[in-house]
């Protein structure tokens, strides 16, 4: 039989253990979304636990429709929860140590969220403002977007910090509801439909 360009989803979305690669030293990310495409540049050498991780999640498909959930203006914009929960739920629960912040959350640079030390998993976020007071709680910056930055600050803004504190969505329910919680009550989010290793 022919093989049919919608290739059967990775393995490694549902195990972890299966996306190990060591990254290159430095590589490129296109990121395409609905707000228009941007690319990424990360250096190993910056934070190489968050290199390797991230070339990982972009290698086996990890970020194709996924929502920038949380975007606030000045601040910066996260995106990270799967469209499929259970994916979300193994690869959210699949950490990372911490890396030395060798570079500052200055505009423009990729890093990963964290909740508290050693808890780095696939969620990430693109600073918009000078956000160099996260540097001193590790917050490890791995990349920087280096074309297409417009495109990035076109990302809907009009939600917010997320629930409670403000009209986004509540990380909780991402958590457990995936896309169709976004689709269904925060039809406005931009998403990442493709990400891909530029070689």
């Amino acid at each position: 039989a022919e093989e049919t360009t919608a290739a059967k989803p990775n393995p490694a979305l549902l195990d972890p253990g299966l996306a190990t690669e060591r990254a290159p030293d430095v590589y490129l990310v296109k990121m395409e979304t609905t707000a228009g495409n941007f690319k990424i540049e990360v250096h190993r050498e910056w934070a190489p636990l968050g290199a390797d991780r991230f070339y990982n999640l972009v290698k086996i498909g990890y970020f194709t429709d996924v929502a920038f959930f949380r975007v606030i203006a000045g601040f910066m914009a996260q995106a990270g929860f799967h469209g499929n929960p259970a994916v979300s739920q193994v690869w959210l629960n699949s950490r990372i140590k911490d890396d030395p912040v060798t570079q500052s959350n200055s505009p423009g640079m990729v890093t990963f969220a964290n909740g508290g030390p050693n808890t780095r998993s696939a969620q990430f976020f693109i600073n918009y403002g000078d956000n160099s007071y996260l540097d001193k709680s590790g917050f490890a910056p791995f990349g920087q977007v280096v074309e297409g930055l417009e495109s990035v600050s076109e990302l809907y803004n009009g939600y917010g910090e997320g629930q409670p504190n403000g009209k986004g969505p509540a990380q909780g329910k991402a958590y457990r509801l995936g896309n169709d919680y976004f689709k269904a009550e925060f039809p406005e989010l931009d998403y990442i439909t493709r990400a891909s290793i530029i070689e």
